[in-house]
């Protein structure tokens, strides 16, 4: 007699998100700030926590599935490389430059659960939950979504090969509660990037312009209550629509043009960047040279031999490096990069 598994479909995908490889390196991922030696500083592990219990708050005040929502909030991050946007910036140049198309983090995460976990067998999640993971995007400015309404796994695919293409090719998630999780993103990071600026002396609470405080308050806190009450105020009365009020949508655009410019864009956040873009650099060509010739390198060779022998097969030595990178904690990045680039000690006499 077979045995029975007394979770739900959607309960299954959050387990299973949860005790993948993939999940444990949000630990050690940057959020915004990195090479900080901080530890009250917002990391990718905590970011998809807070999207996941804002999204949930939403949810069941709307009656929406709670576990899709889980699922998708807590593997919607899954592959952003190593030191955050730039990090995912370098390595789109570098993706681009060697002809494989632009690298996106939203892909790449649907791409670490559906064909690179499990040895290359993928979590076998289901298409819901794969496809709030691949239309999430806390960074767009968008302040109303609509479901797109139910797609198969042929829909997906070909979704995901539109945006492998065109990252910036944005399509609505299909269920209410993707489009719950897209913007319960936006809420999760905008004030928790403002008071991790304030932690580390970037900017003051007071340089936050009155006219975005009176509407949404000055702390975090406050931010996140004023966003979720309008959004639920807004979109309680209709099953179609995830949407916030026009007043605080603006104001909400206005707070991430704000940070975008005294937080994101601060030529002081970026002192370290020019040396991090050097590196993947490096050790994208190293790691492609690698993947061509049969790797030497344990890291590379291990990476291989966790997967199925059809991955070799199917991907080209760039493609291989760009997953091999993707799936990199900062400190293991650093640390490739000093094995390759440092001399070391020869401990044995040449006799």
């Amino acid at each position: 007699m077979e045995k029975s598994d007394f979770r739900l479909p959607y309960a299954l995908d959050v387990d299973r998100i949860l005790h993948s490889r993939a999940y444990t390196r949000y630990i050690d991922k940057t959020q915004v700030f990195y090479l900080l030696k901080n530890s009250h500083i917002t990391h990718r592990v905590l970011h998809v926590q807070l999207v996941s219990r804002i999204a949930r708050t939403i949810g069941g005040r709307l009656g929406l599935n709670l576990d899709l929502i889980e699922a998708m909030a807590l593997g919607h991050d899954l592959g952003h490389p190593p030191f955050g946007h730039d990090g995912e910036k370098f390595l789109s140049d570098l993706c681009l430059a060697a002809g494989i198309g632009q690298f996106s983090h939203a892909v790449m995460s649907a791409r670490i659960l559906e064909r690179l976990e499990k040895g290359g067998r993928g979590l076998n999640l289901t298409v819901a939950t794969l496809d709030g993971i691949l239309c999430h995007d806390g960074e767009s400015d968008y302040a109303s979504l609509t479901p797109m309404g139910p797609i198969d796994f042929k829909e997906f695919d070909r979704r995901l090969t539109i945006r492998t293409h065109n990252p910036l090719a944005l399509v609505n998630p299909m269920t209410r509660e993707g489009c719950v999780v897209r913007l319960a993103d936006s809420i999760s990071y905008v004030g928790r990037d403002l008071e991790d600026a304030i932690e580390i002396g970037l900017i003051q609470r007071t340089d936050l312009p009155k006219e975005i405080g009176e509407i949404l308050g000055f702390s975090n806190g406050h931010i996140v209550y004023r966003l979720v009450d309008d959004l639920l105020t807004r979109s309680q009365d209709d099953p179609n629509l995830v949407a916030f009020s026009p007043k605080v949508g603006r104001a909400l655009l206005d707070l991430k043009n704000f940070n975008r410019l005294n937080i994101y864009y601060n030529p002081t956040v970026k002192s370290e960047a020019p040396k991090i873009q050097k590196l993947y650099e490096i050790l994208f060509e190293t790691l492609t040279e690698e993947f061509t010739k049969g790797p030497k390198l344990e890291s590379a060779r291990l990476f291989l031999e966790r997967l199925d022998g059809t991955y070799a097969m199917e991907f080209s030595p760039p493609e291989m490096a760009r997953d091999f990178l993707a799936g990199l904690t900062d400190e293991l990045f650093i640390h490739l990069a000093r094995g390759l680039l440092l001399p070391r000690w020869n401990l044995t006499s040449f006799k």
